[in-house]
């Protein structure tokens, strides 16, 4: 697939996220491929594809995890807020402030509950025990979880449940006042009642947060995301409002993966 194919954003939102010519390479191999699009601010936007086709690779180059992995760099054009992500001058701990991600499966520290959301503001300076009890309140509000965990607080997180283990990582990553949420197939390990919960929360979070969710799952892009991306062995095939990429696909590719013919 030769043909470059550039994404916009939706009509009349700011650009949060914009990729300009954007490439990854795992030791030398391109696993996103010359990626051009903007993604709005406050909207939720999904990226789908089958495995492998670099879904994952390119959510994790927006807060710069991959610079974990031995043999990653990139090429081309990555920008938050107007910003190269990747400029020698950016601070990466502010970046990944900003930038928030929640992973696959849950991955809670092994500590109090408390302590797991009061990790990310104790690391950016925040010491003050009442600061952080009103973080700690308002960040497991926000994931729904303060009524099941408030009596808790001091109880090992590993001791919650699969779906209360991934709404207490989401209200980690907000503990921090993030900007952009990543969520990288959020509920892949949950059961569908804990799977409905995580959905519901991404609509409240709609218009607060920037939110950029990399599902498998075509029915739940459907439901929750206003922006649909549909990457194929690294290229962008297709980028545009969610009803028109499952109703009105331009592309027989897309049309061909998100009616099962494939993928």
């Amino acid at each position: 697939m030769e043909e470059r194919v550039e994404g916009t954003q939706a009509d009349g939102a700011e650009a949060h996220v914009r990729a300009d010519s954007f490439w990854v390479y795992y030791n030398g191999k391109a696993a996103v491929s010359d990626v051009t699009l903007s993604i709005p601010s406050g909207q939720v936007t999904s990226i789908i594809g089958p495995s492998g086709c670099g879904k994952s690779t390119f959510l994790r180059a927006i807060n710069r995890m991959n610079d974990l992995i031995p043999g990653a760099t990139t090429d081309g054009g990555l920008y938050y807020d107007g910003h190269h992500v990747y400029s020698d001058d950016v601070d990466v701990t502010v970046l990944r402030k900003r930038v928030g991600m929640v992973f696959q499966k849950p991955n809670p520290f092994p500590k109090s509950i408390y302590d797991n959301i009061a990790y990310g503001p104790r690391i950016h300076g925040i010491r003050d025990r009442s600061t952080l009890d009103g973080i700690v309140e308002k960040s497991l509000n926000r994931a729904a979880l303060w009524n099941e965990a408030k009596d808790r607080l001091d109880d090992n997180a590993l001791g919650l449940s699969g779906g209360q283990q991934q709404r207490l990582c989401i209200a980690r990553a907000l503990a921090v006042d993030p900007e952009i949420l990543l969520m990288d197939e959020p509920t892949s390990a949950l059961d569908p009642k804990s799977t409905a919960r995580i959905e519901d929360l991404i609509g409240e979070f709609r218009g607060r947060y920037t939110i950029i969710i990399v599902t498998h799952n075509m029915q739940q892009a459907a439901r929750v995301s206003d922006n649909t991306v549909f990457l194929y062995e690294g290229y962008l095939v297709e980028y545009g409002e969610t009803e028109q990429v499952f109703t009105r696909p331009r592309e027989k590719q897309t049309e061909d993966y998100v009616t099962g013919r494939f993928g």
